[in-house]
Protein backbone atom coordinates (compact mmCIF):
# COMPACT_ATOMS: atom_id res chain seq x y z
CA UNK A 1 0.00 0.00 0.00
CA UNK A 2 1.25 3.48 -0.86
CA UNK A 3 0.37 6.56 1.17
CA UNK A 4 1.17 10.19 0.36
CA UNK A 5 1.23 12.60 3.29
CA UNK A 6 -0.24 16.06 3.23
CA UNK A 7 1.55 18.62 5.40
CA UNK A 8 -1.18 18.48 8.02
CA UNK A 9 -0.57 14.76 8.58
CA UNK A 10 3.06 15.26 9.50
CA UNK A 11 2.33 18.44 11.50
CA UNK A 12 -0.33 16.59 13.51
CA UNK A 13 2.14 13.81 14.27
CA UNK A 14 5.01 16.14 15.17
CA UNK A 15 2.87 18.28 17.47
CA UNK A 16 0.79 15.43 18.93
CA UNK A 17 -2.45 16.92 17.60
CA UNK A 18 -5.76 15.13 17.12
CA UNK A 19 -5.34 12.17 14.79
CA UNK A 20 -1.60 11.87 15.41
CA UNK A 21 -2.11 8.28 16.55
CA UNK A 22 -3.41 7.38 13.07
CA UNK A 23 -0.38 9.00 11.45
CA UNK A 24 1.90 7.18 13.91
CA UNK A 25 0.29 3.87 12.94
CA UNK A 26 1.07 4.52 9.26
CA UNK A 27 4.67 5.46 10.07
CA UNK A 28 5.07 2.29 12.13
CA UNK A 29 3.70 0.22 9.24
CA UNK A 30 6.24 1.88 6.93
CA UNK A 31 9.07 1.02 9.32
CA UNK A 32 7.79 -2.57 9.43
CA UNK A 33 7.69 -2.73 5.62
CA UNK A 34 3.90 -3.01 5.47
CA UNK A 35 3.45 0.16 3.41
CA UNK A 36 5.41 2.95 1.74
CA UNK A 37 4.96 6.61 2.60
CA UNK A 38 5.78 9.47 0.26
CA UNK A 39 5.57 13.23 0.60
CA UNK A 40 6.05 15.87 -2.04
CA UNK A 41 8.79 18.39 -1.26
CA UNK A 42 6.23 21.22 -1.54
CA UNK A 43 4.21 19.71 1.30
CA UNK A 44 7.40 19.25 3.30
CA UNK A 45 8.15 22.94 2.82
CA UNK A 46 4.78 23.65 4.47
CA UNK A 47 5.77 21.49 7.44
CA UNK A 48 9.16 23.16 7.71
CA UNK A 49 7.91 26.75 7.61
CA UNK A 50 5.18 25.91 10.15
CA UNK A 51 7.87 24.52 12.44
CA UNK A 52 10.08 27.59 11.94
CA UNK A 53 7.15 29.81 12.93
CA UNK A 54 6.14 27.78 15.97
CA UNK A 55 9.46 26.39 17.21
CA UNK A 56 12.20 28.55 15.75
CA UNK A 57 14.79 27.95 13.07
CA UNK A 58 17.16 25.72 15.05
CA UNK A 59 14.54 23.29 16.35
CA UNK A 60 12.84 23.23 12.93
CA UNK A 61 16.16 22.28 11.33
CA UNK A 62 16.58 19.36 13.74
CA UNK A 63 13.05 18.14 12.99
CA UNK A 64 13.67 18.44 9.25
CA UNK A 65 16.84 16.37 9.56
CA UNK A 66 14.88 13.71 11.46
CA UNK A 67 12.23 13.67 8.74
CA UNK A 68 14.93 12.96 6.16
CA UNK A 69 15.94 9.90 8.23
CA UNK A 70 12.34 8.74 8.71
CA UNK A 71 10.59 6.19 6.50
CA UNK A 72 8.98 9.02 4.52
CA UNK A 73 10.29 9.15 0.96
CA UNK A 74 10.47 12.72 -0.34
CA UNK A 75 9.49 13.36 -3.95
CA UNK A 76 11.48 16.37 -5.12
CA UNK A 77 11.03 16.07 -8.88
CA UNK A 78 7.89 17.23 -10.62
CA UNK A 79 7.06 14.71 -13.31
CA UNK A 80 4.95 15.75 -16.27
CA UNK A 81 2.01 13.82 -14.79
CA UNK A 82 2.30 15.61 -11.42
CA UNK A 83 2.61 18.93 -13.27
CA UNK A 84 -0.50 18.29 -15.38
CA UNK A 85 -2.60 16.83 -12.56
CA UNK A 86 -1.67 19.68 -10.20
CA UNK A 87 -2.73 22.26 -12.74
CA UNK A 88 -6.00 20.42 -13.42
CA UNK A 89 -6.83 20.09 -9.73
CA UNK A 90 -5.96 23.71 -8.92
CA UNK A 91 -8.05 24.93 -11.87
CA UNK A 92 -11.01 22.71 -10.96
CA UNK A 93 -11.25 23.11 -7.18
CA UNK A 94 -10.74 25.68 -4.44
CA UNK A 95 -7.66 24.05 -2.97
CA UNK A 96 -4.20 25.34 -2.29
CA UNK A 97 -1.45 24.75 -4.82
CA UNK A 98 0.38 22.63 -2.24
CA UNK A 99 -2.70 20.44 -1.77
CA UNK A 100 -3.07 20.10 -5.54
CA UNK A 101 0.58 19.03 -5.81
CA UNK A 102 0.22 16.56 -2.93
CA UNK A 103 -2.91 15.03 -4.43
CA UNK A 104 -1.29 14.90 -7.87
CA UNK A 105 1.64 13.06 -6.29
CA UNK A 106 -0.79 10.51 -4.83
CA UNK A 107 -2.43 10.11 -8.24
CA UNK A 108 0.96 9.68 -9.92
CA UNK A 109 1.98 6.98 -7.43
CA UNK A 110 -1.47 5.32 -7.35
CA UNK A 111 -1.43 6.03 -3.63
CA UNK A 112 -3.79 7.18 -0.93
CA UNK A 113 -3.65 10.87 0.06
CA UNK A 114 -3.41 11.24 3.86
CA UNK A 115 -4.97 14.46 5.13
CA UNK A 116 -7.33 15.98 7.66
CA UNK A 117 -8.17 18.99 5.53
CA UNK A 118 -11.90 18.29 5.15
CA UNK A 119 -12.70 21.96 4.59
CA UNK A 120 -10.77 22.32 1.34
CA UNK A 121 -10.63 18.75 0.10
CA UNK A 122 -14.01 17.09 0.67
CA UNK A 123 -15.26 18.51 -2.61
CA UNK A 124 -12.22 17.11 -4.40
CA UNK A 125 -12.74 13.72 -2.73
CA UNK A 126 -16.41 13.63 -3.71
CA UNK A 127 -15.72 14.31 -7.39
CA UNK A 128 -12.47 12.42 -8.04
CA UNK A 129 -11.86 8.68 -8.18
CA UNK A 130 -8.64 8.35 -6.15
CA UNK A 131 -8.55 7.53 -2.43
CA UNK A 132 -8.23 9.75 0.60
CA UNK A 133 -7.33 8.65 4.13
CA UNK A 134 -8.87 11.12 6.58
CA UNK A 135 -6.79 10.72 9.73
CA UNK A 136 -9.23 12.75 11.82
Amino acid sequence: MIYVFDACALIAYLHNEAGSDNVYDLLKKAVDGECVIYMNIVNLIEVHYANIRSLGTEQAAVILENIFYSPIRIISDVSDNIFQQSARLKASYKCSLADAIGIATAIDLSGIFVTADHHELETVASKETFNFFWFR
